[in-house]
């Protein structure tokens, strides 16, 4: 059953680690497009000033604030420290979103809309009428593959299970964080498989996707290939349980 409490007060948690070429323009589309939103800026000491731009544009805006942490620790830990910080403030909806313009914050209404009846909404690429835009045919098959092999491991109908534009009830978080182990790209697939483990509603709504066109990109093949070794580990331990439930419930039987 989908939480019924209310989703006014929402925060956008933005991770950045060298964005300085991006941070500004994205902020001002986030603001423009839900402006009762706060963003919350988690920058990993970039050195190539991302913080600092990201304190001008708090000092001029009290919607949007900064999160100084004290070096790359990685996604998914900034995710977690930004989620942490705004569950002491008192948000209702949180939302993790890229800083490099992938994720286009024109389409973050919809999302948020969903989330009326759901626990989490993924910005998904993959349900009908999202699409990639700019990726190397190689890059997307990657992609594509490791939600489909992720689907198939841990039985699950999210069909962008890797997808990183989310956005959270406070109480799904509450519920999750606990729980939450991964730290790199398996963190979306994480935070997605415990959703789901609580019997919390996910939700997909369809984005187009587009690749970054300035600052460097983090993802590599390495990163991807350590993901889905985890996820065959989730996978081979959750079909384990279930064909062991499977067998004392046939063993039960026997003895009536």
């Amino acid at each position: 059953m989908v939480d019924t409490a209310p989703l006014d007060k929402v925060l956008v948690i933005i991770p950045t680690y060298n964005e300085a070429e991006n941070i500004e323009p994205i902020v001002a589309r986030l603001r423009r497009s839900v402006p009762t939103a706060h963003v919350l800026v988690a920058d990993d000491n970039s050195p190539d000033g991302t913080g600092e731009i990201a304190d001008r544009l708090a000092a001029a805006d009290d919607q949007v604030h900064v999160m100084h942490r004290k070096g790359k620790e990685g996604l998914g830990a900034a995710y977690l420290a930004g989620f942490t910080w705004g569950l002491d403030q008192g948000y209702d909806v949180l939302v993790e979103h890229d800083a490099d313009g992938s994720h286009q914050p024109e389409q973050l209404p919809a999302v948020l809309d969903a989330l009326k009846t759901a626990d989490m909404v993924k910005g998904s690429r993959y349900v009908k009428g999202g699409s990639v835009v700019n990726w190397p045919k190689s890059r997307e098959l990657l992609s594509r593959g490791g939600s489909i092999w992720t689907r198939l491991m841990l039985g699950i109908p999210v069909k962008d299970i890797t997808g990183g534009l989310n956005a959270f009830r406070a109480a799904t978080l509450r519920k999750i964080m606990p729980k939450i182990s991964s730290v790199g790209y398996n963190f979306q697939v994480d935070l997605t498989w415990q959703t789901l483990q609580q019997g919390m509603v996910v939700k997909e709504v369809p984005i187009e996707f587009v690749e970054r066109e300035r600052g460097q990109s983090k993802m590599s093949s390495k990163i991807v290939v350590e993901a889905l070794a985890r996820t065959t580990a989730w996978g081979i331990k959750h079909r384990a349980g279930q064909v062991g439930n499977a067998l004392r419930r046939l063993a039960g039987k026997a003895k009536v």
